[in-house]
């Protein structure tokens, strides 16, 4: 059917390029747009254009800012600069925001280690890590990552990038279930795992 309609081929696989957009979600998503006017799928479109041109990620903890003003967590005078949160991504820091029980700042890794899917050490913000804990006073790494075997894996590697210098590292409570994705978890549960945590 899909040959007879090349147009909406073309959108399909379009959007199949989306990260954590379900198959089968494929077809919902583009029939809405379909089913919009014009005007209203041109403002969408420069939505999606404005925010990819103003929105930057920051130079030390890789989260994002608008590039006219500072980073909102590095530039707060109000938060513990001394005191590093490490996420996989801005869903994770979402999650810890929420609780509003932490006035650390962050550092954004952009994913964990993934050998299968051909992510290494070198394709996430590591380096930029280590360099950070080299030239802030930085008293503690908090390892938040997800408790799966990748999450654990890169939190073992990093730890052993920081081992020799002089900073605490902690990892969350091991309150959260095994596997599971911190972003998911409720901000009670994200609370008190980053309230008890402990040495790494």
């Amino acid at each position: 059917m899909l040959r007879e309609l090349p147009t909406i081929a073309q959108l399909l696989k379009g959007l199949q390029q989306v990260p954590y957009l379900a198959s089968r979600n494929l077809y919902r998503v583009a029939e809405y747009f379909l089913e919009q006017d014009v005007k209203k799928v041109e403002q969408f479109c420069a939505l999606l254009l404005q925010a990819k041109n103003n929105v930057l990620k920051c130079d030390d903890c890789f989260t994002w800012r608008e590039k006219e003003r500072s980073c909102f967590f590095c530039s707060s005078k109000k938060r513990d600069q001394s005191i590093v949160c490490v996420v996989e991504t801005w869903q994770e820091l979402l999650a810890i925001e929420q609780t509003k029980g932490y006035g650390g700042v962050y550092h954004v890794l952009g994913g964990v280690i993934y050998p299968l899917n051909g992510v290494g050490p070198e394709d996430l913000s590591i380096e930029p890590l280590v360099a950070r804990v080299e030239r802030q006073q930085i008293k503690e790494i908090i390892l938040a990552l997800s408790q799966t075997p990748e999450g654990e894996a890169t939190s073992a590697y990093i730890a052993s990038k920081l081992k020799e210098m002089p900073v605490a590292i902690t990892c969350l409570a091991r309150g959260l279930p095994v596997g599971s994705s911190l972003g998911m978890m409720d901000r009670v549960t994200v609370f008190k795992a980053l309230s008890e945590r402990r040495p790494f």
